[in-house]
């Protein structure tokens, strides 16, 4: 008993510990619609300790953006709806890069979080459409 008590552990991460089915591409676009608020803040403070501050959450948030997106993509998306719409890898992929460090992560151009939330909504709607059926 007590050999079990002091085992080591290991930790584990993922999404859900069973295949929950809660997917939603909102996740992502809730994040996406944080950065580009952000964004936009730091465009009116020209404050060095707030400015840091507000990088590090949007880099933090494009994180999250990916790590919804991904899960998305690996997780809910099975191969019928790839072979139904092909788009989709082009989409996820183009969209996690815009979340990465050539785009949001990385810059504070206004112009890539729309581009970002852009691809999230194609993502959405097709997301939607394999909701009805």
């Amino acid at each position: 008993m007590l050999a079990r008590l002091f085992a080591p552990t290991i930790e584990v991460s993922a999404h859900c510990d069973l295949p929950c089915g809660v997917y939603d591409p909102a996740q992502a676009r809730i994040e996406a619609q944080s950065i580009k608020q952000i964004i936009s803040k730091m465009a009116e403070n020209d404050d060095p300790d707030f400015r840091t501050r507000a990088i590090i959450i949007k880099e933090q948030r494009s994180e999250l953006v990916k790590h919804h997106l991904w899960v998305l993509w690996t997780d809910y998306f099975k191969p019928p709806h790839f072979e139904k719409y092909p788009q989709l890898h082009t989409l996820f992929n183009e969209a996690t890069k815009l979340a990465g460090a050539s785009g949001t992560k990385g810059s504070t151009d206004a112009s890539a979080a729309d581009e970002l939330l852009a691809k999230i909504d194609e993502i959405a709607k097709i997301f939607a459409e394999t909701q009805q059926g």
